[in-house]
């Protein structure tokens, strides 16, 4: 089986499913850059982990320039997210289960846009952080 999905109807696709795959592909992309430089597990990871948390993601969702309909995406993406922890905010963890959705749609429709939506990730990430 190839790499990429056919389907013939992506609408058939619950969003939850779409942030399944979102879900595993933003946590590639995180554990891609920072691959280099070589780092210990341990801190390779802290860096991942902080990337990866529904607050950060969040955080990446309120700032990117989507176009109209990756905002009904994430509209569907949101009201998908399914039992939320204890520890996170319900309007975050649903902005968090929206981005995945996101990535997870762009993964299998248009793999240039997700290129893009990264990018705009890691500018975000690798800014200096305000004083």
């Amino acid at each position: 089986m190839s790499p990429s999905l056919i389907v013939d109807n992506i609408a058939e696709i619950p969003a939850s499913a779409l942030a399944y795959i979102g879900d595993a592909v933003y946590e590639m992309q995180m554990r891609l850059h920072y691959l280099l430089p070589p780092r210990t597990a341990k801190k390779h990871h802290q860096l991942v982990v902080n990337q990866v948390r529904a607050e950060q993601q969040a955080k990446f969702l309120d700032k990117l320039d989507l176009t109209d309909s990756e905002s009904d995406l994430v509209r569907r993406g949101r009201n998908a997210a399914g039992s939320i922890p204890r520890k996170v905010d319900p309007t975050t963890y649903q902005k968090a289960t929206a981005l995945e959705a996101l990535i997870g749609y762009l993964y299998l429709t248009d793999r240039d846009r997700l290129d893009q939506i990264f990018t705009q990730i890691f500018s975000y990430i690798d800014s200096p952080a305000p004083p």
